[in-house]
């Protein structure tokens, strides 16, 4: 079994009267991507500080390889990597002397892997980091923490501000980080990144993690779309137990269905003569939404 690479039990961070964490519960094994995904405000980025040893608890645990992220925050910090979502460089250095001092704090690194890194982004590495947009500011971030010998990489909205080829490129590095076994903590806001990379994940609302497991595990708790055609116009579709959402267009009859009453469903609609049936399995976003979608959802 692979061991943890970081862990909180009941995280709770208080500000004043207001709780930012309420009773945060996660598990990130080595060699596995952790998406942690919510609206901004949502809880995420104070789970990294404290992870990061940057706040410190009001209540609960958060260890990083076993260790206290608070009291051992600078062995912590001697083997994992961080990109933050909103990048701020020293204006008058070039993003390859930012990229080298980054790296040289964490110990090992390859300096051919830099380099491909540097090739695979674009970036060139030469100009001051004044000169940089928003996107290349990122790409700096993302070069100097994934040139890192790191055991533990924890990415905050790490492709902010990436155009959709360079977000492919990034897809691609942390897939081969978690072939040799590092930890990845990715949060994210962007459904498809994580529905490509991550091995579970988990949602926050307002402090408080809602959802957690694979994203397998997680289909199970919403539904799927349905759209079909039948010779004979369908009766009663309505009073089935598990359908929802029914709308007739042109493409023929689309409906939502629960998961568990799929079979059940097939079998009433086969009475009619079927001529086309599509069927779409939910999505990450799908689950989001029903949990955002609800009185007080961001």
């Amino acid at each position: 079994m692979s061991e943890l690479s970081l862990e909180t039990v009941d995280l709770t961070k208080r500000f004043g009267k207001f709780t930012a964490l309420d009773s945060v519960n996660l598990k990130v094994n080595e060699g596995e991507v952790f998406g942690y995904i919510g609206p901004n405000g949502a809880g995420k980025t104070t789970t990294i500080r404290v992870l990061l040893g940057i706040l410190q608890a009001s209540e609960g645990s958060a260890k990083v390889f076993g260790m206290d992220a608070w009291k051992d925050a600078v062995e912590i910090h001697k083997r994992i990597a961080y990109v933050p979502g909103d990048v701020n460089l020293w204006p008058n250095l070039t993003g390859g002397e930012v990229i080298d001092l980054f790296v040289s704090l964490c110990g090992k690194h390859d300096k051919s892997r830099r380099e491909g890194l540097l090739e695979d982004f674009d970036l060139d590495p030469s100009k001051k980091c004044r000169t940089y947009s928003k996107g290349n500011r990122q790409k700096v971030a993302l070069v100097a923490a994934l040139a890192s010998d790191a055991d533990l990489y924890i990415l905050d909205e790490p492709t902010s501000g990436l155009d959709p080829l360079m977000e492919q490129v990034f897809q691609e590095r942390v897939l081969g980080l978690k072939k040799q076994g590092k930890g990845i903590f990715l949060s994210s806001h962007i459904m498809s990144e994580v529905e490509k990379l991550c091995d579970r994940i988990a949602i926050i609302k307002e402090g408080a993690i809602v959802e957690s497991g694979t994203l397998d595990e997680m289909r199970h708790l919403t539904r799927m779309s349905m759209t079909i055609k039948t010779e004979a116009p369908v009766e009663g579709l309505d009073q089935v137990k598990g359908v929802h959402e029914i709308t007739d267009g042109q493409g023929g009859l689309t409906f939502q269905v629960d998961s568990d009453t799929v079979g059940d469903v097939v079998s009433f609609i086969g009475k009619f003569g079927v001529t086309k049936l599509e069927s779409t399995p939910p999505t990450l976003e799908d689950l989001f939404m029903r949990h955002y979608n609800t009185a007080g959802g961001a």
